[in-house]
This record gives structure tokens, C-alpha cells and sequence, in this order.
């Protein structure tokens, strides 16, 4: 005797039966569509598994079933990719080649560049893959995970939700420590210019501690990211685009000012700092966190991956423009490059104390865009607790949150160290062992789905395992640094 299991029609508006004898798992249907009943708390209703028939899947084209009220075309999606991707990092490049010297950082930062970029096309083509199996318009970062696993072999299917889970809170760990990243880069730039001033004062003292600095941030943080709605945030993030650009338009300014000669510095650094070079240098080059919400917005999504494309072009941009910064930032300064280049611009100069004031302002800004996504996905898997007190909750998990970041900032005030283990904790496995696994478990079972001597199963594995010994090596070296720093 077989089971009935019930299902809603969104056509018929009404509930049919059918035998169980079909074999049914979880995907999300279109948002216009009535959900139905989860199952096991997942977010992702019954439905039949799409046949193993590659060209039944090709039959459905998600790109013409999006529904977007505003996408956005090549040149937008360009231009939020570069904003996205261009952030603080860009600032310990120079570190970064400092670690690994001036011609090795020169290729390295190529190198590595390349691999972020050809991992989330991976990431990107898979979702498009995926997208087509289950016939829904689009899929973000976790969601790809999740279906990556419950359409892949039986086996995994129980690791969906995990695999899920797993891909949020690396993005919320991730985020977050950018934040406590961009709070010690903030209280050091306005640090250097109050002890400038404040030398000869009398009434002010001089030479306070950094942590001072970070925590009469706090009641600042707090009033800007009590704001909720993502609309009102936007003008900060214009001021913060145009301070930025302002500052490294100085900063160029002071770094081709007396270059010393090539000579003068290392051409390689040393095996022993190369972890914490692919630690900075994978933070400042991953921007994957912000890829699937610009592709599945895009009027255009099949630029987005082609040939010049979107990706390729903006991530050219970005990875020469990383790689100027480090090699003549190392250039100039040398081995008094700090973890910030700001840092290391003249403290007696208004225009070099200018620059430090405005990026501070414009990471300041950009701290609330960026604790938004961790917000977001913590939010919405613990809400459900509050009732009716859901306002009080949201506004106390902020403040928790964000007195927690400053706590972390304080413990760990070495800016260098502290980059280095985000990129090589979160983004080892975000940008380079996360899409790989999804790519395989999509895959597997799929007729030719591996290649010709199964080259995608080689070749991911490559890059999970380059993933895992820049996390382990990275983090080791980082964490050393961190507890034997004398700051």
C-alpha cells in the first residue's frame, strides 16, 4: 500500500493528491506562487526531481522568467561590481606585498586574482545549471548550495540545509569581520591626526591608546546602524565613494614621489610569509559575497559570464588596480609599510592628514553596508522567538552585535595580522572550497557531468586543497601574529 502525499496546485488553486511512488524533495517555487507545507523547517516546498535528461533541462530558459522590477544593465552592474569588490583592501595591497616581495606580489596578486575570478564563474555557470534543473528564475550564494545538494547523489541530500547554513555564516563571520577590521582602520587613521594636533596641547591628551579611539566609536555606530531600511543608507555610501576616490587620488599623489630604486627591495619575501600574503591579498581580491545579487538583478544575465564580460572586465580592472597599489606602495615605503597605507602618508602635512580623515569617514559609512547582509541573515533565522516584541528584539540584536565587533576590534588592534586571518578564514572557504564542493555535488551523477577523466573532479579538488592550506597556513601564521604582537 503507497502512501498519498498532498500537494498545492497554484493553478487550480487547490490541493491534489498523487502517490508517493514519485520521489519528492525541496525546492523553493516562484514567489508569486503559494508555498507549500515544509518540511523538516526547510524554506524550500516539495516538488518532483527533475528528470536526469539534460536536454529535458535545457528546455527551460530562467533568464526569461525573471521578474525584476528594476534591473540593472552591463554598465550599472559593472559599476557595483567594481564599488563591491573595491573596498579596504585595496588600502594592504602594499602589506600584502610586503610579505611576498616586489616582483612575486606582482604575479601572486595576478595569480590568485585569476583563481577568485575563475571560482565564481564556477559559481555563477553551476547556479545557471541548477536554475534550469529545478526551473526557478535565479538562486543565491546559499540557495546554490542548498539545491546544489538535494539535486546532486541521494547521499548528500541530507547535508542540503547544512550546506546552506554553512555558506550564510561564513558570509555573516566574514562580513563582520570586515567590520572589525574597518573599526580598528578607522580609530588608527583619526588616531594619528588627534595626536598630531594635540602634541602641544594642554587640555587634550596626548598619545591615548587605539582602543580608546574605537570605543568612542561606539555610540556613533550605534545611531547609524539602528537605520533599517537599506533606501536611507545610500547617500552615505555616495559620500563614502567620492571620499574614497578623493583619497586615493592623494594617496597616488604621494606614492610617485621620490620612488627609490627597484633594487632596493625584495624581489621575493620568503616562504614563511606567504600565508599571511594569501590571507591579505584573498581579502582585498574577494568580492564574491556580492556576485549572485548582481547577476540574478541583471537585464542581461548572459553578459554577465561571457566572453569579454562583466566579470572578466571588472575584475581585470580590480586585480591591476590591487596590484599597482601594492607594488608601489611596498616600493615607496618599504619596510615601514604599514597595514594600511594611510597609515604610512605624512602625519605633518594637511593634505597627507586630509586623506586620513576622509577614507576614515568613508569606512565609517561603509561599516553600515556592510554589517546590513549579517543583520539581515541573522534576523531572519531567529525572528521567529520575538512575537509581538519583534522591534524591540531586531534593534537589541544590533546593538549586541555591534558591541561585539567592537570587543573583537579592541582584543585584536593589529591591523595586519587581524586582515589577514578574515581572508584566510572566510574567503579561503567562500571563494575558493565552497564553490568547488558545489560544483562536484552538482555534477556528480550528471551524464558526462565531470568531464573527460573526470578533469572537474581533478581540478576542483586542486582548488579545494589550495583553499585548505591557505586557510590552515594563514590562519596559523595570523594567529601568531595576533597573540605575540606588541601593539
Amino acid at each position: 500500500m503507497r502512501a498519498m502525499i498532498a500537494e498545492y496546485d497554484p493553478k487550480k488553486k487547490g490541493v491534489r493528491n498523487d502517490l508517493s511512488d514519485v520521489v519528492m524533495v525541496k525546492y523553493k517555487v516562484d514567489p508569486n506562487e503559494i508555498p507549500v507545507e515544509q518540511q523538516a523547517g526547510s524554506t524550500l516546498p516539495l516538488m518532483e526531481i527533475p528528470g536526469r535528461d539534460i536536454e529535458a533541462d535545457e528546455d527551460y530558459n530562467p533568464f526569461e522568467h525573471r521578474k525584476l522590477a528594476h534591473p540593472t544593465s552591463d554598465m550599472d552592474t559593472l559599476i557595483h561590481l567594481l564599488k563591491g569588490s573595491l573596498g579596504s583592501g585595496i588600502l594592504a595591497m602594499p602589506m600584502a606585498f610586503l610579505n611576498a616581495g616586489l616582483y612575486f606580489g606582482l604575479v601572486a596578486t595576478f595569480l590568485i586574482g585569476g583563481i577568485c575570478t575563475y571560482c565564481v564563474h564556477v559559481l555563477v555557470k553551476t547556479s545557471h545549471d541548477l536554475c534550469k534543473r529545478i526551473q526557478k528564475p535565479s538562486l543565491g550564494f546559499a540557495e546554490t548550495a542548498e539545491t546544489a545538494f538535494l539535486s546532486g547523489p541521494p547521499s548528500m541530500h541530507k547535508f542540503s540545509r547544512l550546506a546552506k547554513a554553512l555558506v550564510n555564516w561564513f558570509l555573516v563571520i566574514d562580513l563582520l569581520g570586515c567590520c572589525c577590521v574597518y573599526i580598528v582602520f578607522v580609530a588608527k587613521n583619526v588616531k594619528q591626526v588627534v595626536d598630531y594636533h594635540a602634541k602641544d596641547s594642554e587640555w587634550f591628551p596626548h598619545n591615548m591608546d587605539v582602543r580608546i579611539y574605537m570605543a568612542l566609536l561606539l555610540p556613533l555606530l550605534i545611531a547609524m546602524n539602528l537605520i533599517r531600511n537599506l533606501k536611507y543608507l545610500a547617500p552615505f555610501s555616495m559620500i563614502a565613494n567620492l571620499l574614497v576616490g578623493t583619497g586615493m587620488g592623494i594617496t597616488f599623489y604621494y606614492l610617485f614621489q621620490d620612488i627609490p630604486s627597484f633594487s632596493e627591495r625584495q624581489a621575493f619575501a620568503g616562504f614563511d610569509h606567504l600565508p599571511t600574503f594569501f590571507g591579505t591579498a584573498i581579502f582585498a581580491l574577494e568580492g564574491i559575497g556580492v556576485v549572485m545579487p548582481l547577476e540574478n538583478n541583471m537585464k542581461t544575465p548572459t553578459h554577465f559570464i561571457g566572453c569579454p564580460g562583466v566579470l572578466n572586465t571588472g575584475m581585470f580592472f580590480v586585480v591591476s588596480l590591487y596590484a599597482f597599489v601594492g607594488f608601489f606602495g611596498y616600493l615607496k615605503y618599504g619596510d615601514k609599510t604599514s597595514g594600511s597605507i594611510t597609515i604610512n602618508l605624512p602625519e605633518d602635512e594637511v593634505l597627507g592628514q586630509s586623506v586620513k580623515l576622509m577614507i576614515a569617514v568613508a569606512i565609517f559609512f561603509t561599516y553600515s553596508l556592510q554589517f546590513y547582509v549579517p543583520m539581515d541573515i541573522i534576523w531572519r533565522n531567529v525572528r521567529h522567538w520575538f512575537g509581538a516584541r519583534k522591534n524591540l528584539a531586531e534593534y537589541s540584536i544590533r546593538i549586541a552585535i555591534i558591541i561585539l565587533t567592537l570587543c573583537i576590534a579592541i582584543a585584536i588592534p593589529n591591523l595586519g595580522p587581524f586582515i589577514s586571518l578574515v581572508g584566510a578564514v572566510c574567503l579561503s572557504f567562500l571563494g575558493l572550497i565552497f564553490p568547488s564542493i558545489i560544483e562536484v555535488v552538482a555534477f556528480w551523477d550528471r551524464p558526462n557531468g565531470l568531464g573527460r577523466f573526470n578533469w572537474v573532479l581533478w581540478k576542483n579538488l586542486f582548488l579545494i586543497s589550495f583553499g585548505i592550506l591557505g586557510f590552515l597556513t594563514g590562519s596559523y601564521v595570523s594567529i601568531l601574529e595576533i597573540i605575540n604582537s606588541k601593539e
